[in-house]
């Protein structure tokens, strides 16, 4: 409990007088007029010294080093009394007689004294030892003292500024603080609420600093985590303002107190005694109209004009492998993270080969400043990028804190303790078994892993609620439907507990299957949705597949799950652009054993990894054989869509090899069967009739099939239209009909075509389809007609969007299409003069190459690098 100075009554010291103690305790012998106090015949010490700490009773002063110590004015009186008789056993009847004369007041107001001193001398600390409880018997002051007659400090010297209430240094809170004392000044009644080590007690210090020069009667803290009893919550709240307690129920003296004062009052640490709090802080608010309670919790009081306020993480970057230190230094995650490496280092700059290992640590670490701290403390052990190696679950919950941290903030573990201890035993169940969700999930979600008839449990309902109220559950409002989530460092913990359950195992389980159902339904809802309306409905399910999906792959019963699951999931990766994780997927589904799969299931995984391969790898070999395979199962099984997708894909790649007369042959194929399924997909076999007739040199049949094409097509509304023939089908007609204006002698046409279409799908803003419109359109049709301006234009515009490609292709982890990227942009910065720049982005992609040395995309980025390197030009001239 602290008081800061001015606000509570300096309690009468009793004389004493000095005694050496140079070789142990100070001993101050003489008739006591109390049992503690000295008469008045004899001198008085002018100084205690302990420890690092020296006592000067007559100015009230304790000082630790050249620091004043915050200290409430009945603690002082204890501490001098304690002193005084050091090495003694001071009854508890004397030393309430000492601080209360003529009063008496329950055992418990003592006990709070104590407990508030033992805190402010960090005693039980770094080896400190200072007071001792004597069992039925009282107190005694245990420590070394050495009693003086040294003058007093700055004696007559003018009042110095009160010292802070906090010394620690907060990190992107200005805005929170200033936002709080702002919102303070015409609220009565706020409380901070966020899960164990976000800063809620640092924040309400730094925003009671902020306001006390305006509060005529100043501002009072009352930490309530040493109480074990909720009913001493109003006898801390006495001590903290000096007040004795005379009465079983202090409450309403309090009230009384306090009616008049301007005031605020830190209420802090509520979480364990919130129903005792509340009725405090409803009580003195309805008494006083000038009063002001800032309150920190992991709940809220739910009183009458309580106002919450949640804090947030600190902010956290974007975890990337192209982050630099001076983005990531705007960050107050990253910013408190290098703070204290240095302390633990003695010196630390973070560079950029270190940002984005460190972006990786905070995220993992929830943004949680308690425990980016103890990361920090580590890195002298691990150093940066063994830190992120070794940040399992199981480090990061026993990971040390400051030993100077409360006992509940000495590591993760006991911090989350703190809080599970709190929860009943219903909420305890709920919380551990919530933990199988690897990222967001619903209600109807969550139910189905926790509800054993499959409906939704009220009871799971309500704990659920008070999860989220707790400060357990991190609840998102931004998404279609409300979502929760657990942070990582509460989900490490609680999956420690499920697994100390023994139902680690089943519940498991029942998420695979849940995760399966929920896909299941947003296939369903895939055929009828708008692509980004589904994916703001769905993209939250990607952490839980994952995670269901590891389990299910090593589990030898759940390979029919893991198909299943695998198949369900293949649009939230194309919707996402997880084209490497959506292959590598449906190929482990495959080897998988075959009665795992229905023959269905196996022509969707075939279809998967043919159109990933044709985006990853191009129409290569492995490509062309996957679409070969899945053409003969699709036959085999009388499958008209599957033939489709196979006749399609086939298509494409013989268009590329320039096997034109095979590529028609498909087009025709895929045409005749097109006449039994769709219209998209007939006007899909225009289209390709079109551009291979094009290409073969038939322009008035190839018009004849783009033009009806143009005018029978309807766009893709559904995602899973949008998804079968990937580009945007109008454009790529609308590119070829340009070239053929072209050819017909119709140049104005062409680039009047070129422009719009271009014009259209940046509008639309599909970089793919873009892509495609520059390369197949705008810029030929720019060259034939001689329009270099514009040729210049589509160029940049092409370039820019090759970095957006490489930037797509690093978050996706796809360092070979990284280098495909790097090496077209290369050779079109080359060819616009720009050796400089192009030399480095594609040295950075080879050099994170460790094999494939000899591969042809490898030799071809090093034949790029050879052409801009002007030393390795001059010597292949001469």
């Amino acid at each position: 409990m602290v008081a800061v100075p001015g606000t509570e009554p300096a309690g009468a010291v009793p004389p004493v007088s000095e005694t050496s103690a140079e070789n142990g305790p100070a001993r101050v012998e003489g008739p006591a007029r109390d049992g503690l106090g000295m008469t008045g015949d004899e001198i008085r010490p002018r100084q205690f010294a302990f420890g690092p700490f020296r006592l000067f009773p007559e100015q009230q002063l304790l000082l630790e080093g050249e620091s004043p110590v915050r200290l409430g004015g009945r603690a002082r009186d204890l501490l001098i009394a304690l002193l005084e008789r050091a090495g003694q056993v001071i009854t508890k009847e004397a030393l309430s007689a000492r601080l209360w004369p003529n009063i008496v007041v329950e055992e418990g107001t003592l006990r709070v004294h104590v407990a508030a001193l033992r805190k402010a001398l960090r005693d039980g600390q770094e080896g400190r030892r200072y007071i001792a409880n004597v069992a039925g018997r009282g107190y005694s002051f245990v420590g070394k003292v050495v009693a003086n007659d040294e003058p007093e400090p700055v004696a007559d010297a003018p009042p110095e500024p009160l010292p802070p209430l906090s010394m620690a240094r907060l990190f992107g809170r200005a805005e929170v603080v200033e936002t709080l004392s702002n919102r303070l000044a015409q609220q009565r009644l706020i409380t901070i609420t966020g899960p164990g080590g976000i800063g809620k007690t640092s924040v309400a210090l730094a925003v009671a600093d902020r306001m006390r020069a305006g509060l005529p009667d100043g501002v009072c803290v009352v930490d309530f985590a040493p109480l074990a009893d909720s009913k001493l919550v109003p006898t801390a709240l006495a001590s903290a303002l000096g007040i004795g307690v005379v009465s079983e129920d202090p409450l309403p003296n309090l009230v009384a107190l306090l009616r008049n004062r301007e005031m605020l009052i830190v209420l802090d640490n509520c979480e364990h005694v919130i129903d005792t709090a509340a009725l405090l802080a409803e009580s003195l608010l309805r008494g006083s109209t000038k009063l002001r309670i800032l309150a920190t919790s992991r709940e809220s009081m739910r009183v009458s004009g309580e106002i919450l306020f949640r804090l947030a993480p600190l902010a956290m970057p974007e975890v990337s492998d192209v982050l630099t230190a001076p983005i990531a230094m705007t960050y107050s995650a990253v910013q408190l993270f290098v703070e204290r490496a240095a302390m633990c280092l003695g010196e630390f700059s973070l560079t950029d080969a270190h940002a984005p290992a460190v972006a990786n640590i905070c995220s993992h670490l929830d943004g949680i400043p308690l425990a980016i701290e103890m990361a920090a403390g580590r890195v002298d052990a691990f150093g940066i990028a063994g830190l992120a190696d070794v940040l399992d679950d199981r480090f990061r919950l026993a990971m040390r804190g400051r030993r100077t941290a409360l006992p509940r903030h000495q590591t993760l573990s006991t911090t989350l303790d703190w809080s599970y201890q709190l929860l009943p035993e219903t909420e305890r169940l709920v919380l551990r078994r919530l933990a199988v969700f690897a990222g967001l999930f619903t209600i109807p979600e969550a139910t189905g892993v926790l509800a054993d008839g499959g409906g939704a449990d009220n009871q799971s309902l309500e704990s659920i609620a008070n999860l989220a109220a707790k400060s357990l559950l991190v609840v998102s409002l931004e998404t279609p439907v409300v979502t929760y989530r657990l942070l990582e460092t509460t989900r490490a913990y609680a999956l420690q507990k499920l697994e100390e359950s023994g139902e680690r195992a089943a519940y498991a389980r029942r998420h695979a299957r849940q995760c399966l159902t929920a896909m299941e339904a947003a296939n369903t809802a895939w055929e009828t949705s708008r692509p980004e309306t589904w994916l703001a409905r769905h993209r939250h399910l990607i952490d839980d597949v994952r995670a269901a999906l590891d389990l299910s792959f090593r589990t030898e019963d759940e390979g029919a799950t893991a198909v299943a699951l695998t198949v369900a999931a293949v649009p939230l990766w194309y919707q996402l652009s997880l084209l490497s994780e959506c292959h590598q997927r449906a190929c482990h589904a495959l080897r998988l054993p075959a009665a795992a799969r229905s023959p269905t299931q196996e022509m969707r995984l075939y279809a998967a990894i043919a159109w990933c391969l044709m985006q990853i790898k191009g129409f290569v070999q492995e490509t062309r054989d996957t679409w070969t395979t899945l053409l003969g199962l699709s036959r085999d099984n009388n499958d008209a869509d599957h033939q489709l997708r196979a006749l399609w894909g086939l298509w494409a790649a013989r268009v590329s090899e320039g096997a034109l007369r095979t590529a028609l042959a498909l087009a025709e194929e895929f045409s005749f069967l097109a006449q039994q399924t769709s219209e998209l997909d007939r006007s899909v076999g225009d289209r390709m009739l079109g551009h291979s007739l094009h290409l073969l040199g038939e322009q008035a049949p190839a018009r004849e099939h783009l033009e009806r094409m143009l005018a029978n097509y309807a766009p893709p509304v559904t995602g899973a239209q949008a998804m079968r023939y990937i580009f945007d089908q109008r454009a790529l007609a609308r590119c070829f009909l340009a070239r053929i204006s072209w050819l017909q002698g119709y140049p104005d046409q062409a680039m009047g075509i070129a422009r719009d279409v271009t014009n259209d799908e940046r509008t639309r803003g599909d970089a793919l389809s873009l892509c495609q419109v520059l390369v197949q359109a705008a810029c030929p049709i720019g060259l034939v007609v001689g329009d270099l301006v514009a040729v210049e234009e589509f160029v940049a515009e092409l370039i820019e969007l090759s970095a957006t490609a490489r930037a797509w292709a690093e978050r996706q982890g796809a360092l070979s299409l990284s280098l495909r990227i790097a090496t077209g942009s290369a050779r079109l910065w080359q060819d616009m003069g720009r050796a400089a720049p192009a030399r480095a982005e594609l040295t950075a992609v080879c050099g994170r190459f460790t094999e494939g040395f000899g591969t042809a995309d490898y030799r071809n980025a090093r034949a790029v690098l050879d052409g801009l390197n002007p030393e390795v030009a001059r010597r292949s001239a001469t």
